[in-house]
């Protein structure tokens, strides 16, 4: 599973681009599903790196930190909408 980590990574990012592409400029709704799938692709790499803490630290900081940053970016966000 290691050694697939970065393939699965670089596809999920891949399918979330294509996904927003897709949904934002060309109006297919189909993107929510490229999207949803790029991000479970990512959920898996976070998941494998959590169970082996030891060995990918600095990874699960990052991703620590990005996650944080995201929900903080998603509150500001609702906050601006509901106004």
């Amino acid at each position: 599973m290691r050694k697939y980590l970065k393939e699965i990574r670089l596809s999920g990012l891949i399918l979330m681009i294509i996904g927003v592409v897709m949904y934002r400029l060309l109006s297919m709704p189909s993107g929510y599903v490229a999207c949803g799938i790029g991000i479970l692709l990512w959920l898996i790499e976070v998941v494998y790196k959590a169970f082996h803490w030891q060995e990918y630290r600095r990874d699960n900081q990052q991703n620590i930190w990005m996650m944080l940053l995201i929900i903080l970016l998603l509150f500001i966000t609702m906050l601006i909408a509901t106004r």
